[in-house]
This record gives structure tokens, sequence and C-alpha cells, in this order.
């Protein structure tokens, strides 16, 4: 998956506004996370590993009204909002517990920097919305097995 990577906006008066832009790079990033959690879904089982299959139930749930929440806001001012790709690359081996649980960790600490970038690029009730997103990828990706980290996305 390509994870869209965090970049400083121009603060020219031509440039789009720097909320904007986190916003529809976050829901890029939203796309790709719904996506492959979609496809991490098929490699776990309920009865065989219920634990990784709640975890990633969990999260593709989480995403997805990620996802329809961003393309509200931005739809909300008056911006369309940015689609997603046609498809995203996936590792090549799935078949493994361990392998769904490397990509959820991954999925989650890019999540992590994503809203990180959001949470510095915008104001008010978006930054704390972002905020809240933040600290839930930072701890569903421990559950994922990430390090806990001080400050995550960073």
């Amino acid at each position: 998956m390509s994870t869209p990577t965090p970049t400083p906006t121009p603060t020219s008066s031509s440039a789009p506004d720097p909320t904007s832009a986190a916003l529809q790079q976050t829901l890029a990033a939203e796309h790709a996370a719904v996506f492959v959690y979609g496809a991490l879904g098929g490699q776990t089982s309920q009865s065989r590993t219920p634990a990784l299959y709640a975890a990633v139930t969990a999260a593709y749930t989480v995403h997805r009204t990620r996802r329809d929440e961003l393309t509200a806001r931005i739809r909300a001012a008056g911006a369309e909002p940015v689609a997603a790709e046609p498809g995203y690359q996936l590792p090549a081996d799935l078949g493994s517990t361990a392998a769904v649980t490397a990509r959820g960790r991954s999925l989650e600490e890019a999540a992590a920097a994503t809203y990180a970038y959001l949470v510095a690029s915008s104001t008010g009730e978006t930054r704390g919305w972002a905020v809240a997103a933040l600290i839930d990828a930072a701890v569903r990706g421990l559950g994922f097995g990430a390090a806990p980290d001080r400050l995550p996305g960073l």
C-alpha cells in the first residue's frame, strides 16, 4: 500500500488551505487503510485466530467510519473529496498470523503519522478530532505489537 507521506504545504496566497490539503491527504490514507484491512480480513479466521480476527475487523470498521467522516468534512467545506485508488499494493505473503499482524501494525503506524500531520495542519474542532484519531491509531497499533512511543506519529 502506498501511504501518503506528510509534506509541507506552500503558504502562498494561491496555495490551497493547509487544513484542506491535510484533510484530503488523510482521506487518501484512509481509503488505503480500508482497502488493505479488507484484504487482511480475508486472511483471518474467527475460529482459528479470534483475537486477530476481532482486531482486524475493529480496525476495518474504525477506518471505514473515519473515511466517511473525512468525506463529509471535506464536502461540508465545499471541496470534492479525493477518490480512492483503483487498488493498493499488498504484501506478497499474508498467509500467516505474523504477516497479518505486522501489516496491521504498519497500517496503524502510518495512520498515526497521517493524523499527526492533520493535527499540525489544523485548528479548533478539526484538530481535536485529529488528536483523538491519532491517539486511537497509536493505541490500536499497540494491539498489533507496535512499541509504545511518547510522540506517536512523529
